[in-house]
C-alpha cells in the first residue's frame, strides 16, 4: 500500500516552521536592536597650556592598533588574566581606539606646545606621527570579586615622516581602583585613570618632538 502525504498538513506545516522561523529572527534583530547607554571618558582638565614657546611641528595621533577584544565600542572587564567579557548594555561612545585616539588628540591640544595636531595632515603628511599600541583598557575583578581594578597600558612611539625613524618610545600605564561593579562606578574609575594617563603623555610629547 502506497501512503500519500496530505498536502494541507504539508503546507500547515510549511507556513508553522515560517512562523516560528520567522519570530526567532524578529527576536535577534531585537536583541541587537535594544538601546544601550552611553558613556565617554573626558580629556583631561587640568592640563597646563605650556609656557614655552610653541613648537613649529605638525604631529599626526594616528588610530591606535589594538586586540581585537579592545576593537569594539563595549566596555571590556575581565573576571580573570585569560578571559574578556562585557558590560552588559551600556558602551562607549566611540570604538575604543577612536576613543584612545580622541583623547591623545584634545590632550596635546590642551598644552598648545605644538603648531597643529590633528587626525589628519594638513598638507601631504606631517612633521611627525604618533604611533600607538593600545595593550590594556579593561577593568579587571579584585579577588572579592565586588570590586575592580581599572588597568590602561599604552605604547607610544614618535615617527619623524621625513625618514620614519623613531625618535621617542614610551609606554604609559595608569590604574585606578572601582569600589564596585556597578556601571557607573567603573566609569569614573576609568576616567581617574585615563586622566592620570593622557596627562603624562602630554606632558611627555613635546620633550620628544623637540630637536
Amino acid at each position: 500500500m502506497i501512503h500519500r502525504s496530505n498536502p494541507f498538513v504539508m503546507i500547515r506545516s510549511l507556513v508553522l516552521l515560517t512562523v516560528v522561523s520567522g519570530c526567532s529572527a524578529l527576536t535577534a534583530l531585537n536583541d541587537v536592536s535594544t538601546p544601550l547607554d552611553v558613556y565617554e571618558l573626558r580629556a583631561p582638565v587640568d592640563i597646563q597650556a605650556t609656557t614655552r614657546r610653541q613648537l613649529p611641528r605638525d604631529v599626526i595621533i594616528e588610530l591606535p592598533s589594538t586586540s581585537g577584544a579592545l576593537a569594539t565600542d563595549r566596555i571590556m572587564i575581565r573576571p580573570n588574566a585569560l578571559q574578556a567579557q562585557y558590560l552588559p548594555e551600556v558602551r562607549w561612545s566611540d570604538a575604543t581606539p577612536v576613543m584612545v585616539q580622541t583623547l591623545m588628540l584634545r590632550s596635546v591640544e590642551a598644552t598648545g606646545a605644538v603648531r597643529y595636531v590633528g587626525r589628519q595632515p594638513l598638507a601631504s603628511h606631517g612633521d611627525f606621527a604618533v604611533v600607538t599600541e593600545l595593550v590594556d583598557f579593561q577593568a579587571e575583578l579584585n579577588a572579592d570579586t565586588q570590586t575592580a581594578t581599572v588597568q590602561l597600558k599604552l605604547i607610544v612611539r614618535v615617527i619623524r615622516e621625513s625618514d620614519a625613524k623613531i625618535v621617542a618610545s614610551k609606554t604609559f600605564r595608569a590604574s585606578a581602583p572601582s569600589a564596585s561593579t556597578e556601571t557607573q562606578i567603573l566609569v569614573e574609575a576609568f576616567n581617574a585613570a585615563s586622566t592620570v594617563l593622557f596627562s603624562e603623555f602630554a606632558g611627555w610629547l613635546p620633550s620628544a618632538l623637540s630637536p
